[in-house]
Parts: C-alpha cells; structure tokens; sequence
C-alpha cells in the first residue's frame, strides 16, 4: 500500500464532502428564502445531485477499479442502465423499511422517499461506482475480510457510518423539544449526512494509521 493511494483518497473524500457544502451554499444564490431546514426537500434533491456527480466525475477520474478488459457501447449502456435500476430498487427499499419502522405511510410519503433517496446517494451510489451492479461483490466487501482495496476499506466505512448517522438522528424524533429540526425526516437525513462526512474524515485517517497491518488480497 502506497502513501500516494491514501492521499489519492483523501483528496477524493475531500471533494465529495465539498459537494455537500456546495449543496448549502450554491441554492442560496438563485432560490429565495432557501436553506436546510425551511426548504429541506428542495436541498435533498439538490445535495443528492451534487453528490452523485461528484461521485461520478471522481470515479471515473481516479478508476480505482481499472479492468484491462475493454467493454463495447452496448455494454456500457446496459451497465449504466442497470445501475439506474439498482439506485432505484434501493430508493424504494429503503421507503419500504422506514415504513415499517414507523414512517408516516401516506402523509409524509414525499419526505420519507427523498430520505430513502439521500440515503442512496449516500450508500448506494459509491457502491455502484466502484464495483458497478455486481452483487457478489457487495456481498464480498461487507462480509469479514471480504475488501482487496483502500478504495473498498473504505466504502465499507462511509456506508456503516451513514447508516448509523441516519439512526441517530432518528433518536430525538419523540423528544418534546419541539426544533424545527425534529420534523420527520430532517433530523434523519441530517445524521446520515453527517455520518456519512465522518466517515469520509475518519476512513482515509484510520488507513493510514494502520496502513502497516493491513494487507489485501490483491496487493
């Protein structure tokens, strides 16, 4: 393991945490009246499309994955389609399970899905840009000692991180506090977007504190 592939993914980690500042700052200099929590659907939509781009170029910039294999057109388009369909059955999934932990079924249906949309952005998308749709390899890098890569080390990092973030933040929900921020989802997006900067902060750092023992199948 080389020092220039950690700070390879700490610039790469630096820059998806600067699309979500973006996503604040960049809205409020065309929409009136915006911010987080007052406009806080318009600014999941525009964060989840700050992120995913940002993932996007990154990774198709950096290639952490590089394949010598050379895919046609068709296969491109049937691998970027097929990854649509895979964000897309995780945005409903995720809607599907915090409907059955407790999230308004029908009254705040728009709020709950843009929550299961945000958390996709966050957990979905850098799976489907490093390892493409490919379930074995999910499965392999979240089993134990499954990950060949920093890059994997830490997509299994920033994922456990949102996901605990996102629950969190449903911890003061129920809480007569009565913020403005514990209106369903808000508390919850902002914990998994939190957890999910921590674990871009802390998953490049704790590599490169035990860059010495760790070893991967591929190296």
């Amino acid at each position: 393991m080389k020092d220039t592939d950690i700070k390879r993914l700490l610039y790469t980690h630096l820059l998806c945490i600067f699309s979500i500042i973006l996503s604040v700052f960049i809205p409020s200099l065309f929409l009136e009246n915006f911010s987080i929590l007052e406009t806080h659907l318009t600014w999941l939509c525009i964060c989840s499309g700050f992120v995913t781009a940002v993932n996007l170029v990154l990774y198709l910039a950096v290639k952490p994955n590089t394949s010598s294999k050379r895919s046609s057109l068709s296969h491109k388009v049937t691998r970027f389609l097929k990854c649509c369909i895979y964000f897309l059955m995780s945005c409903f999934s995720f809607h599907v399970i915090f409907v059955l932990y407790g999230a308004p079924l029908i009254e705040l249906a728009l709020e709950t899905f843009l929550f299961a949309v945000i958390l996709s952005t966050f957990t979905t998308v850098p799976c489907l840009c490093l390892l493409g749709p490919n379930l074995k390899a999910w499965l392999r890098v979240f089993s134990r000692n499954g990950v060949s890569s920093i890059w994997e080390n830490s997509l299994q990092m920033t994922t456990i991180s949102s996901f605990v973030g996102a629950w969190l933040g449903a911890l003061p929900i129920p809480l007569d506090w009565e913020r403005p921020w514990q209106v369903w989802p808000i508390s919850c997006t902002l914990g998994a977007t939190f957890g999910y900067v921590a674990g871009l902060v802390i998953s490049p750092l704790w590599i490169y504190w035990n860059r010495k023992q760790l070893t991967y199948k591929n190296n």
